[in-house]
C-alpha cells in the first residue's frame, strides 16, 4: 500500500480538499470527490453515468450527508462549503485516516472510542456505485443517518432548483428517483438501512475549484431521501446507487468482485520490476491505467473499446489514445484490449485522418489533428513488437496505406507532403492542429502553421514503419523506404547549427509573405530522438537531450517553453483565457517524461540514471488525484499540479518509462532502448 494518510494530513483541510479520489466502471461512468468529502468541482459526485457510452455523462447521485450518533453524541462525517465561503459542518475533523485499497478510497473516522470505516467503489461494467460503512470498534451500538442528495444533469453543467421537483418513490430496500418524464430512473438502495422519501432542495453549495477556473461555482442538490440504520460493533451497512433495478446489495461479494478485477489486472501485467521498493508504485499505475479503458460500441463492432483522455472532463481523443495505448495496455499485458482499440479507431478514419476527439454529445467526431493519425502508426508498431500479431498488421495495412496516400495528395487543413523535401506541412489560419492546441474565444494561442518538428518526426517514423512492414510481409509498392529516406534528408532543415537544437517549426508563413523558422525552445523535438526511427545524427540526438534536460526538465515532466523566452508563463491558472495562454507557454506536461526518458536512454544507455527521473512522479501518486498522475503542473517551482486529476497519456508514458528503466540490468542496443 503506497497511499495512506494519518491525522497529520487528514486534520488539515487544505491538504484533504486538494487531494481527490476517483473510481470508475469501465464504461465511462465514475464517482469522484475530495479526501475531505467537500464538493469542490461540478465533477464531484457518487454516480456519473454515460447515457451513450462512454460519453453523455450525467450526474445522478451527488453525495451522502452522513452522521454517526454514538454514546449520546452526534458526529457529522461530512462537510459543505456554502456561498460566502462558510464551512458547515466540519465532519473532516473526525477523519483519522485515509488510504487507497487498490483504487478504492477508504476513510476511517474516529470519535470517542469508536472507529467507523467507509469505502466507495463501482461495479465493473455497470452504472452502480457502492458506499459501505463498517463499524470497526466501539463499546455500544452506533446509529448512522445518511441524507441522499441527488441530481440529473449533464456533468459539465451546474444544477439549479427553480421549482424542479423530482419524483421519489419508496420501494423495497430503498427509493426510486425519476427526475422527469422520459428521464432514466435510478435507485437508492441499502441492504440494512431504512429509507424515507424527501422532496426538498439544498441550495447554494459553493464549488471552489470551479470558481478558481472562472466558471459558475454555485450549485443546488435535491434531497431525495433519508436513510437510518443501527450497527453493532463489527457490523456493516452498504448503500447501492444504480440505474439497475435489481443490483447486488451484498456489499461483501460486490467488493470481493472489485478486488478480483484488480487482482486479475495485476496478474495479467506480470510486473517484473526487480526492485521491491518501486514495485508498489508500478502496481498502482497498472490499476490507474485501467480507469481510462472504456467501452465504445460500434454498429459493426459492439465490443469496441477506447481510452478516455482524462478525468474529469475529457472524452476520448485519438491523439491521447494512441500516445497512451502502449503504456496503458502493452506494458500491462492487455493485448486483446489494445487490438480492439486499434480496430475500433480504424472505423473512424476519414480522408486519411483520425478524429481529433469524440464530442461528449451526439455530434460527429471532429477531424482537426495532424499528429493523431501519425501516432496511430506508432501504436500499431508497438503492438506488433509486443505481440507479433501478424493478422492485425495485415488487416490494418491497407488502412495505413490509404492514410499515407491521403497525406501525399493532401487532406483537410492544408495537410500534405511538400514534394520538395518530403516533409509534412499543415495548418490554416484560425485552426490548431498539433497537440499544442490551446484556444480561447477563437484565439489560437500556438497555431504552429508550417512544418512542425514533432509532426515530421512522427511522419518519418510512420514511413519507416511502413517500409519495415512492407519488407517483412512482401509488399512492394509504393516504395516507402524511398519516401522515408527523402523525409529524413529533408528533416536536416530543422537543425539549428548555431544553437545546436531543432527549430520548432520551419516554413512558417510570415506577414511579409516570406516563410521563416520558429526557433523557440520547446520539448517537441524530443520525439525526433525518442521515436524508434530517428532522423537525427547521434551527436544531434545528444544535443537535443542535453538542452531539454538543462532548460525544460522539471520534477514532473517538461516545460512547454523555455523560461528564458519572453512569452513564458510559469503558473497555470485563472479563467479560461488565462489558462489557455499558459497551457503550452511554459506549463509542465507530465506525459513528456516518457519521450524524455526514452531519448535519454538512447543517448546515454544508463537505466539507473534514467530511473531517477521517475521518482518524483511516483511520489506524486499521493497528491492531487490520489493514485493517478495529473495532467499538468506549473512551470515554476514548486511545480504545483493543475488541470485534470488523472490523465491517460501521463499514466501511460510513465508506465512505458518504468518498463524501459526497471528491466533487469543488461546491455541493450540503441534500437532496443528506443523501441521500448
Amino acid at each position: 500500500m503506497v497511499i495512506e494518510f494519518g491525522r497529520d494530513v487528514c486534520g488539515d483541510l487544505a491538504n484533504t480538499e486538494r487531494r481527490e479520489w476517483l473510481v470508475t466502471n469501465g464504461a465511462g461512468g465514475f464517482a469522484s470527490g475530495t479526501v475531505a468529502g467537500l464538493l469542490t468541482r461540478r465533477y464531484h459526485g457518487l454516480l456519473f453515468v454515460p447515457l451513450r457510452p462512454p460519453v453523455e455523462r450525467m450526474l445522478l447521485v451527488s453525495k451522502l450527508e452522513d452522521t454517526a450518533v454514538y454514546a449520546g453524541n452526534e458526529y457529522p462525517l461530512y462537510i459543505n462549503r456554502w456561498t460566502g465561503g462558510v464551512l458547515k459542518p466540519n465532519g473532516y475533523q473526525q477523519l483519522e485516516q485515509f488510504r487507497l485499497e487498490g483504487t478504492t478510497p477508504v476513510w476511517t473516522f474516529a470519535f470517542a472510542d469508536a472507529l467507523l470505516e467507509k469505502r466507495i467503489w463501482m461495479q465493473q461494467g455497470a452504472n452502480t456505485t457502492y458506499v459501505q460503512y463498517a463499524f470497526i470498534r466501539g463499546l455500544e451500538p452506533l446509529e448512522l443517518k445518511a441524507l441522499a442528495l441527488v441530481d440529473y444533469r449533464n456533468y459539465h453543467n451546474n444544477s439549479r432548483a427553480d421549482g424542479w421537483d423530482m419524483k421519489v418513490d419508496a420501494i423495497k430496500r430503498g427509493l426510486k428517483v425519476t427526475a422527469y418524464d422520459g428521464a432514466v430512473p435510478y435507485y437508492l438502495l441499502s441492504d440494512k438501512a431504512t429509507a424515507t422519501p424527501q422532496h426538498d432542495w439544498y441550495r447554494r453549495f459553493f464549488l471552489m475549484r470551479e470558481a478558481n477556473r472562472g466558471l459558475d461555482a454555485i450549485e443546488d442538490h435535491f434531497h431525495a431521501g433519508d436513510f437510518t440504520v443501527t450497527l453493532e460493533p463489527g457490523e456493516t451497512v452498504t448503500f447501492v446507487f444504480s440505474t439497475e433495478n435489481n443490483p447486488n446489495l451484498d456489499g461483501a461479494t460486490a467488493y470481493a468482485e472489485r478486488q478480483r478485477v484488480e487482482a486479475d489486472l495485476l496478474a495479467k501485467a506480470n510486473n517484473g520490476c526487480p526492485d521491491p521498493k518501486y514495485r508498489p508504485y508500478i502496481q498502482q499505475l497498472i490499476l490507474a491505467a485501467d480507469q481510462f479503458v472504456v467501452k465504445r460500441p460500434l454498429p459493426t463492432r459492439p465490443n469496441g473499446r477506447s481510452i478516455l483522455a482524462g478525468y474529469h472532463w475529457f472524452s476520448d481523443w485519438s491523439r491521447d489514445t494512441m500516445v497512451a495505448l502502449p503504456g496503458l495496455l502493452l506494458t500491462t499485458g492487455r493485448y486483446e484490449d489494445a487490438a480492439l482499440i486499434l480496430r475500433t479507431y480504424a472505423y473512424f478514419i476519414d480522408q486519411g485522418m483520425l478524429p481529433n476527439r469524440f464530442p461528449d454529445g451526439a455530434e460527429k467526431p471532429e477531424y482537426h489533428a495532424v499528429d493523431a493519425t501519425l501516432w496511430y502508426f506508432e501504436a500499431i508498431r508497438a503492438y506488433y513488437a509486443a505481440t507479433g500479431d501478424v493478422h492485425l498488421v495485415r488487416e490494418l495495412y491497407p488502412v495505413l496505406q490509404d492514410i499515407i496516400a491521403w497525406h501525399q495528395r493532401g487532406t483537410r487543413y492544408n495537410i500534405g507532403v511538400d514534394p520538395a523535401d518530403g516533409l509534412l506541412y499543415a495548418g490554416e489560419e484560425g485552426h490548431r492542429l498539433t497537440w499544442m492546441n490551446a484556444e480561447a474565444a477563437e484565439w489560437v494561442v500556438t497555431p504552429r502553421i508550417g512544418k512542425a518538428v514533432e509532426v515530421n518526426a512522427l511522419w518519418y517514423n510512420a514511413l519507416a514503419v511502413m517500409a519495415e512492414f512492407a519488407a517483412q510481409f512482401g509488399y512492394e509498392s509504393p516504395d516507402y523506404q524511398a519516401m522515408a529516406t527523402k523525409a529524413k534528408t529533408g528533416f536536416a532543415r530543422f537543425w539549428d547549427e548555431e544553437r545546436q537544437f531543432c527549430f520548432d517549426i520551419i516554413d512558417v508563413p510570415g506577414q511579409d509573405g516570406q516563410p521563416y523558422n520558429d526557433g523557440r525552445l520547446r520539448p517537441n523535438q524530443l520525439l525526433a530522438v525518442s521515436l524508434p526511427y530517428s532522423p537525427l545524427t547521434a551527436a544531434q540526438q545528444k544535443a537535443v537531450v542535453d538542452v531539454c534536460a538543462h532548460r525544460l526538465l522539471t520534477s514532473h515532466g517538461l516545460r512547454t517553453l523555455a523560461p528564458s523566452d519572453p512569452a513564458y508563463i510559469g503558473s497555470y491558472g485563472g479563467d479560461e483565457r488565462q489558462r489557455a495562454a499558459a497551457y503550452h507557454q511554459g506549463t509542465v506536461w507530465s506525459w513528456l517524461i516518457g519521450p524524455f526518458v526514452r531519448a535519454h536512454l538512447r543517448v546515454y544507455n544508463d537505466r539507473a540514471q534514467a530511473r531517477t527521473f521517475l521518482i518524483p512522479l511516483f511520489q506524486h501518486l499521493s497528491d492531487y488525484g490520489v493514485g493517478s498522475i495529473s495532467d499538468v503542473f506549473d512551470g515554476d517551482p514548486p511545480f504545483t499540479p493543475r488541470g485534470c486529476i488523472a490523465k491517460a497519456w501521463s499514466v501511460g508514458e510513465l508506465l512505458r518509462a518504468c518498463q524501459a528503466t526497471f528491466l533487469i540490468e543488461a546491455e541493450a542496443t540503441e534500437g532496443e532502448a528506443a523501441k521500448l
